[in-house]
């Protein structure tokens, strides 16, 4: 033995201790000065690797002493094997050397597996444990009880928990004796723990800690009536290994038991001797946890015959009551479907509503029903089931099948059937919203909502025409209208069909395809068609949309549709009152603008409209706005809803687009808010928002460019070009650079006059995307969006780019409009916007261009100047690209063009043009698509050529076509 020569003794003192945290063990230093705060920890257990040395001892105060709060497994790891310091001489109080004799004792029966259940304090709320020494180890017995004695003596109370606290926790730090307990089947909820028998060694078998020895089990088993008796309760026998179950009943007349009636086995000969003692304690069991079910005429034994309503007790409620105290319970195999049943009531359309005899129109019609009843498979007439209610019976047998009626539902439904015997019928509206949705919830006298649902049945012409619906391909294809001068692909025909077959039955839609897969095709088409066909009603119809696209509109309907008659009512001299009315009679389209809806609402409401279309629909997402009530009051025939983004933010952005088309189809705003918005924002409740899909879905068709049907149609690069107009602003300035250019031209020499002309092109350019940015101003407040329809075009187009999880690339040819449009997208998207143009340098733009390429960065757009991001740059990413002001060389747009269009892109990329009509972009567009006195190694080069041409020809080149300007 060694000594340390000048080491300091230390006593240590130790004790047993519960409090609101659970049990431990407490360590400290007899004398204070020893325990200052953190001294003793790296002291006492610097050799002790379960606990870290040290690191999981919690350091404690107790008064004011310092104690070290050891958990009950670690304190018996330690205290029976200390590990502290080498140099440190310790003494142990006697208190703590009774302590160390116990993790002694512990930490051997541990080891070699002697501990079990404490069946007399295990609880609901808590395990308990003990030990199990073996009789042949009779000195650690005697050594155990010495010890607990000096424990309770040195005043340690409740130190038999320290057993139990160890293995608790090994169970739960400890994943093998984790894995060990729930191989047991002990797995804290299990009926099993939570209540005991009253028989330990039964207890003991069903938590799987003792062998069941019988070669047979016993439960207690409710059986059905049949033709000779009525509910019964009986034993059933099953062999230990499992297999059927054997009904038996006690001998008529005589002690013992016998299958019975009408089973042929018999019970097998080696459970005979053990049956009777197995059955008595059974029957103990079940009139322990079912004393109110004990026959009166035979003490201790369970009664055998019940009524419906206590077979119905049984099933809800005592059948739970053994199940918890350990009994195994066998019940009718349709109880678990049948208490789980709600009564469904369904309204059974008349055979003959939609069908040609008498076809629907609107959602006003009103549609004839009989009220039908269901439970599962079971359907009951309106006099059968209150033939039933009357009998005050909770279970019932129907043509063979059980049901259950509970009281509460059976006065609610007979309370709803009294007040909808008062109405008519239900409207088409809330035939389609019950079916749909899945039925509606019925509400009592005072408005309160149940969980019982009333259904619709449809009949065969409606199931049919709402599948129609819901399956667009089952709609049959319209014919593509002779005049219509364009190519409809098989999606967009599809399309057409189905605006057409909502219209034969007076219902509004919302055509809501991906940006680029022609919305604005589909509605010319529908147009035409109805022309074609005489389908009109008395008055024209009416296309309402953003300023920034009637330009874009009207060039469209020219190309595709110059058949058609068309009106604009924009600008400052737009026909008013009468003179409106006159005017319209002469157009097949009239179309004007969001704003001038609203402040014109008086001329327009003049008109009955066939057609009601909103390009754009999401400007009236606002239901509140002025604007969007004003649009909603307008007459119309047939209303359409044209937008990539139908719900930006909110549901009530959808009712409002739904109340547009449909009027009232979702019911009042309060109504919708109350029983979809607000329940679906709080708990994004799946159902809800699956009744909500189901219910929008018939009005809505959407297609995306990811769609197989889709993709298949769209070329690998999809360009369009889009059209606008200039403000009136920027229409005055206009022809003052042209007026000024024109005045100058021929009083300058050949050098001079180039010049000029090359300067008045940028200048008109310049005015084409911005007022500002031929001025040359950069105060932000002077680049409203207004002032500009390609920057208002632009910003909408990004926002349902953003919308759709999509990327763009915007080319422009100015820095300073290249830093506007970044600052606009930023203010607009919410959302970072980088701008790569020449000043920038190559690590930032390596940079810029990493994650813009990386999609899990919040991004949508990428501004870029056409020279120094037109080649070069590989930018997947996106799959838009913009061509904001046009650079006139088709090869170096196209280069541009394939900063996205390249290898490594996985989407179809769509190339968008902006061209600001009647001016010099639109007339050159023109000249290079005809190639007219040009060829593409011509125009290629660069804009030389235009400043060969004669007076005359940029007189032409340059003159604002004033049809396309609009105040």
């Amino acid at each position: 033995m060694r000594t340390y020569i000048g080491a300091r003794k230390m006593v240590i003192d130790g004790f047993w201790h519960v409090d609101e945290s659970g049990a431990s063990v407490l360590i400290g230093a007899v004398d204070r000065k020893d325990a200052a705060e953190g001294r003793l920890r790296p002291l006492l257990f610097a050799w002790h690797k379960a606990s870290w040395y040290g690191a999981e001892i919690e350091e404690i105060s107790l008064g004011d002493r310092k104690l070290l709060k050891v958990p009950p497994l670690l304190a018996v790891d330690y205290l029976s094997s200390p590990m502290h310091v080498r140099l440190l001489q310790l003494e142990w109080t006697e208190r703590l050397k009774t302590l160390m004799k116990m993790a002694d004792h512990i930490r051997y029966a541990l080891l070699n597996g002697w501990f079990s259940p404490d069946w007399n304090r295990w609880t609901d709320e808590r395990r308990s444990w003990r030990l199990a020494i073996p009789e042949q180890e009779e000195e650690l017995q005697r050594q155990w009880k010495e010890t607990m004695q000096a424990a309770i003596e040195h005043g340690d109370k409740g130190i038999d928990e320290w057993l139990s606290g160890a293995i608790e926790q090994m169970i739960g730090e400890h994943e093998p004796a984790g894995q060990a307990w729930r191989a047991i089947g002990l797995a804290s909820g299990e009926a099993v723990l939570r209540r005991k028998s009253s028989d330990e060694e039964d207890w003991m078998i069903a938590i799987g800690l003792r062998k069941d020895t019988l070669p047979f089990r016993v439960a207690i088993q409710l059986v059905e009536p049949n033709e000779s008796a009525g509910w019964q309760l009986r034993p059933v026998l099953q062999h230990r290994e499992g297999g059927a179950w054997l009904p038996i009943q006690r001998k008529a007349g005589e002690n013992g038991w016998e299958p019975a009636a009408r089973e042929v086995r018999a019970i097998p000969a080696e459970w005979l001797p053990y049956l009777d003692a197995k059955l008595a304690k059974e029957q103990l069991k079940w009139t322990a946890a079912l004393p109110e079910w004990q026959d009166p005429a035979e003490e201790g034994m369970l009664r055998e015959q019940l009524t419906d309503n206590e077979a119905w007790q049984f099933l809800e409620e005592s059948s739970v009551r053994l199940l918890e105290s350990g009994c195994p319970v066998l019940l009718p195999g349709w109880w678990e479907a049948v208490r789980s049943r709600k009564l469904r009531l369904k309204a059974k359309m008349k055979s003959s509503v939609g069908s040609a005899a008498q076809p629907m129109f609107g959602l006003d019609q009103i549609v004839q029903f009989d009220w039908k009843l269901a439970l599962g498979n079971v359907d009951l007439s309106e006099a059968e089931f209150l033939q039933l209610a009357e009998q005050n019976r909770r279970l019932f047998n129907v043509g063979g099948e059980w049901v259950h009626l509970d009281p509460q539902d059976v006065t609610q439904i007979k309370q709803w059937l009294k007040r909808m015997g008062k109405r008519k019928g239900l409207s088409f509206r809330d035939v389609l919203e019950m079916h749909l949705r899945g039925g509606s919830p019925l509400t009592d006298d005072g408005g309160l909502v149940s969980d019982l649902r009333a259904e619709v049945e449809l009949n065969e012409h409606l199931a049919s025409w709402l599948e129609q619906l819901q399956q667009t391909s089952q709609i049959p294809l319209a014919e593509v209208p002779e005049q219509f001068l364009g190519e409809l692909r098989p999606y967009q025909l599809q399309g057409v069909s189905w605006l057409l077959f909502l219209r034969r039955f007076g219902l509004g839609g919302v055509l809501a395809d991906d940006m680029g897969l022609g919305k604005t095709i589909q509605f010319m088409a529908y147009l035409v068609y109805i022309k074609e066909r005489k389908l009109q009603s008395d008055g024209p119809s009416l296309l309402i949309c953003p300023t920034s696209v009637i330009g874009n509109w009207e060039k469209e309907l020219e190309r595709f549709a110059p058949s058609l008659r068309i009106m604009l009512h924009y600008g400052n001299r737009r026909d008013k009152g009468e003179a409106f009315r006159e005017a319209v009679q002469e157009a097949d389209l009239v179309i004007t603008s969001y704003a001038l809806a609203q402040l014109d609402e008086e001329e327009l409401s003049l008109v009955d409209w066939d057609a009601l279309c909103l390009d754009e629909a999401q400007n009236i997402k606002n239901v509140y706005t002025k604007q969007s009530a004003a649009i909603r009051r307008l007459p119309a025939n047939h209303r359409i809803a044209l937008t990539g983004t139908p719900m930006e933010n909110r549901l009530t952005e959808l009712w409002s687009i739904y109340d547009f088309i449909n009027p009232g189809y979702l019911g009042h705003l309060n109504e919708f808010r109350q029983a979809i918005v607000t329940p679906i924002e709080k708990t994004r409740d799946e159902s809800l928002i699956a009744g909500l899909q189901r219910w929008v879905k018939p009005f809505m068709l959407r297609r995306i460019k990811k769609d197989p049907s889709i993709q298949l149609s769209l070329p690998d690069k999809y360009e369009s070009k889009t059209y606008m107009t200039l403000t009136a602003e920027q229409g005055a300035m206009y022809e003052n650079v042209v007026a000024d250019l024109l005045d100058n031209l021929d009083k300058l020499g050949p050098m001079q006059r180039r010049g000029l002309i090359l300067a008045a092109l940028t200048k008109l350019k310049q005015l084409c995307d911005h007022p500002s940015l031929l001025a040359g101003e950069v105060r932000a407040d002077l680049w409203e969006i207004e002032r500009s329809n390609k920057v208002e075009r632009l910003l909408e187009m990004c926002e349902e780019i953003a919308a759709e999880g999509e990327r763009c690339l915007i080319f422009t040819q100015y820095i300073e409009m290249g830093h506007q449009l970044q600052k606009l997208l930023e203010q607009k998207l919410g959302l970072p916007v980088p701008y790569l143009h020449g000043s920038v340098p190559k690590a930032k733009r390596d940079e810029m261009i990493d994650r813009f390429q990386d999609t899990e960065e919040p991004c949508c757009a990428f501004v870029l100047s056409l020279k120094a991001g037109g080649t070069g740059l590989n930018l997947t990413a996106a799959n838009h690209v913009f061509h904001f002001d046009r650079w006139w060389n088709p090869a170096v747009e196209n280069q541009a063009t394939d900063r996205a269009f390249r290898i490594g892109q996985t989407k179809k990329v769509q190339v968008h043009k902006f061209i600001t009509l009647g001016t010099l972009e639109e007339k050159i567009d023109e000249m290079i698509d005809r190639k007219q006195s040009l060829n593409d190694q011509v125009v290629g080069q660069s804009e030389q050529w235009i400043t060969e041409m004669s007076t005359d020809d940029l007189r032409e080149l340059f003159s604002l076509r004033k049809s396309w300007l609009k105040g």
